[in-house]
């Protein structure tokens, strides 16, 4: 037993509901509303030492669970009741250990049962995907993270190595690919070993977004932000724009593209993306549209730095041969990659590189990392519209795993005021400069939240209390 270890003997859960100031489209579903979770865990160790963490994640009901036949506050409902639940369960876990052991264990089996027996009370037509139980308990996974750097005074991302974890890489994954993880650990798959002083950052251009000012409608709020897309490129210095398609118009698509392309040239937002919204089911839609784009347009198609996530969640319901696309530009898995595993499986299909979050657990996103990087796939971090605390591990994955260009940031897009509070220690993470983000104000131990200043300037301003225990 490792002197560093935890041992966890209480949890919370809470919640901060959060209006978008512009609609959000994910899919077919619209939104304009958010509950963000927050969980509080409390630790100790073998030798008294208590200390406790804190993790944030939104609760994208229209990311996390499409289904047209389930009202939106019926499953946010179902997602905050599962958050309670995992409360509780969390508060009887007898593991011990470093958090990313602990996290691991949990998501094979903790969460997995919570996750069987909550599903096994609906219809087939009302059950929540696995991909809205790892985002509900990914609020918990950070938690434990940061509380591990807070018992131990370090810097949780100083930790994943043998100084402090009791197991190689090779005690995670399955005995077919334990071998060549063998005396390693997190650490080695590390693209930096200290934290960059600033990332590039990507700016989401929605299909309900304006590029222009005459694509304007006249209802707009007026709240002193940009409402096109030409005003976000002065405002923040934009670089990198990532294009929301719909995945069943190729006219629109291509068009849109186009646009987007023309005004990036003009600009100097150089490099793009284009995310066709998980509806394509056949991969000749994607590639009529790049080689289309590769004829009439080369330039534009030479911007285009990735391909996101065409086809649906599934992966297994869906195994679709994505090669044709892969062979044109490096095609991301982002819902479908679940877990290792699912990229294991997008591999053989053709998927050349992975899209990483923080809110399927940051315990999966660094199993999925040394998986990927491993087998020679390219990273990506992107966002689920992180706000507040959340925002934090999400740029140091990204910053830490190594990608093919920063990290997508768009919280300033779609709800900026919700992380005012948390801006005032961190301006440079919830604002963009130059088209990047600054990471300098992240420091100390845990996950760097600064939580105690931030708490006492909320204090010291009698701010009022945002966060609420979860109830139904």
């Amino acid at each position: 037993m490792n002197k560093n270890d935890l041992t966890i003997d209480s949890c919370q859960v809470y919640e901060c509901p959060i209006k978008t100031r512009v609609p959000l489209k994910f899919g077919p579903e619209i939104t304009t509303f958010v509950y963000c979770a927050r969980a509080i865990i409390n630790v100790s160790s073998m030798d008294g030492r208590h200390a406790k963490g804190v993790g944030e994640t939104p609760l994208s009901v229209a990311w996390v669970w499409p289904n047209k036949d389930l009202s939106f506050f019926k499953r946010a409902d179902r997602l905050r009741d599962f958050c309670s639940k995992l409360a509780a369960v969390w508060s009887n876990v007898k593991e011990t250990g470093h958090s990313f052991e602990i996290g691991h264990v949990f998501i094979n089996t903790y969460l997995r049962k919570l996750f069987e027996e909550e599903n096994a009370k609906y219809e087939e037509n009302e059950k929540m995907p696995w991909l809205a139980a790892l985002v509900c308990n990914s609020t918990f996974d950070l938690a434990l993270h940061d509380a591990y750097g807070n018992l131990n005074k370090i810097d949780t991302w100083k930790t994943f190595n043998s100084n402090y974890m009791n197991h190689d890489l090779s005690w995670f994954y399955t005995e077919e690919d334990a071998p060549v993880f063998k005396n390693k650990y997190p650490e080695d798959f590390f693209a930096n070993k200290e934290l960059p002083k600033s990332l590039p950052v990507w700016h989401l251009v929605g299909a309900k977004d304006a590029i222009f000012s005459d694509e304007l409608k006249g209802d707009e709020i007026h709240d002193g932000y940009p409402l096109t897309l030409v005003d976000w490129i002065k405002k923040d210095g934009l670089k990198c724009l990532k294009i929301k398609l719909t995945g069943n118009n190729e006219s629109w698509d291509y068009n849109r593209i186009i646009s987007v392309g023309k005004l990036g040239i003009e600009t100097g937002a150089n490099w793009l993306s284009v995310d066709f919204n998980c509806t394509v089911k056949d991969p000749s839609y994607v590639c009529k549209i790049l080689d289309k784009l590769l004829l009439e347009n080369p330039r534009i198609y030479g911007m285009i730095l990735y391909v996101e996530q065409p086809f649906p969640y599934e992966l297994r319901k869906y195994s679709i041969d994505v090669h044709s696309v892969s062979a044109r530009k490096p095609l991301f898995m982002d819902e479908s990659a679940h877990d290792w595993q699912h990229i294991k499986l997008g591999r053989k299909l053709g998927w050349s590189s992975v899209a990483l979050k923080t809110c399927k657990t940051l315990t999966g996103a660094i199993l999925s990392m040394c998986w990927a990087k491993q087998y020679g796939m390219t990273l990506m971090v992107q966002d689920l519209t992180n706000p507040m605390l959340a925002q934090i591990p999400h740029v140091q994955l990204a910053a830490y795993a190594g990608t093919i260009m920063g990290v997508e940031s768009n919280a300033m897009q779609f709800y900026p005021e919700a992380s005012w509070q948390e801006q005032r220690v961190h301006p440079g993470l919830f604002s963009r400069k130059d088209g990047k983000l600054d990471l300098t104000s992240i420091s100390g131990p845990g996950l760097g939240y600064r939580l105690e200043e931030i708490e006492k300037m909320n204090n010291e301003a009698k701010e009022p209390e945002k966060w609420k225990k979860i109830q139904l």
